[in-house]
């Protein structure tokens, strides 16, 4: 093509396993009629927090961070603090040598949040997973739905499209960047179910990105993302399993105006751009899908978790504008 040769296909990462998974054997069970979902209620009303790890069975951050809390008998100061384990079912398939292929069993269970699919015919592990969880998900007012990613980036928090979710987002402050987004193509997020994104309604939910998967950093973020959460909705304030209370840096929030989906199996980037940069010139060319060139549509424009080997008719890269 004029102007430029095709980009090579980014190489699969050598991926380095810094965490192993933790022993959930005593909180598989949950004392909620849910299995792995354990719940605390303060005689103090106030709402309904729920934190949940291992919507991909695969990331382990999350499940650590609840497990200890648990361990350390964490309990709410006002209203009710659940802790949910999600896809237990892909997370007992992790193999450190094979880290990937435990995502989840049948299909994405962060993709199956629409109401019409939920109250459906169709069967599958994370379909009926879902509609487990689904009644002790409609009791939530507050949900921090904890991962990490694959590719390298700065952590960040999915707020969604609703401005309680941006307040949220806001109110945890780890970490400082948020982005509202409409999610994917390919299913509905959690964050995108009914409660927490229609217009009008009070109950809200965040997703963070706390960093790479299997690295002991994004235990500190998702740790840090958990007291925020607890400290904003006045659930929790301090606890010696908590980290301290301290200044943070000035939220950041931004909104995803294209959400860029492989239309070929040929989809490359033009290099290995890392999550969270900011590409300083519109029009700037970032990928080719196919022949289509890919170009960032303004000035100072962030790349939101590119995925660099995307599969066709998945999300390769979300771009977003920086708003006040």
């Amino acid at each position: 093509m004029p102007g430029h040769g095709r980009p090579a296909q980014m190489p699969v990462p050598a991926f380095k396993v810094e965490l192993g998974p933790p022993d959930l054997s005593a909180w598989l069970a949950g004392n909620t009629g849910v299995a792995g979902f354990t719940s605390y209620a303060a005689e103090v009303p106030g709402p309904h927090v729920l934190l949940l790890a291992l919507t991909h069975g695969n990331e382990l951050a999350g499940a650590i961070v609840l497990e200890r809390l648990l361990r350390g008998g964490l309990r709410p100061e006002r209203g009710r603090l659940t802790f949910g384990f999600a896809n237990i079912a892909a997370f007992g398939r992790f193999d450190p040598a094979q880290p990937t292929v435990s995502r989840f069993v049948d299909e994405d269970l962060n993709r199956v949040w629409d109401e019409a699919l939920l109250d459906g015919p169709r069967r599958s592990l994370e379909l009926d997973r879902a509609r487990e969880m689904r009644p002790l998900i409609d009791t939530a007012d507050v949900v921090l739905d904890l991962h990490s990613m694959l590719w390298p980036s700065e952590p960040l928090i999915l707020s969604g499209t609703t401005a309680r979710g941006r307040a949220l987002a806001g109110g945890i402050g780890t970490p400082p960047v948020s982005v509202a987004d409409r999610g994917h193509l390919s299913g509905r997020r959690m964050i995108d179910y009914g409660k927490f994104a229609e217009p009008g309604g009070t109950a809200a939910a965040v997703l963070v990105e706390a960093g790479q998967h299997w690295t002991r950093s994004t235990v500190d973020t998702s740790l840090a993302s958990v007291a925020g959460v607890l400290r904003h909705s006045l659930c929790l304030a301090e606890h010696p399993l908590l980290p301290a209370a301290r200044a943070a840096p000035a939220p950041l929030h931004a909104e995803v105006t294209d959400t860029v989906t492989a239309a070929t199996s040929a989809f490359s980037f033009m290099r290995g751009f890392h999550g969270g940069e900011v590409i300083a010139r519109r029009n700037t060319i970032i990928a080719l899908d196919g022949e289509t060139e890919i170009r960032t549509p303004y000035d100072d424009c962030l790349l939101v978790m590119p995925n660099l080997r995307p599969s066709r008719g998945h999300t390769a890269v979300r771009l977003a504008r920086f708003v006040g």
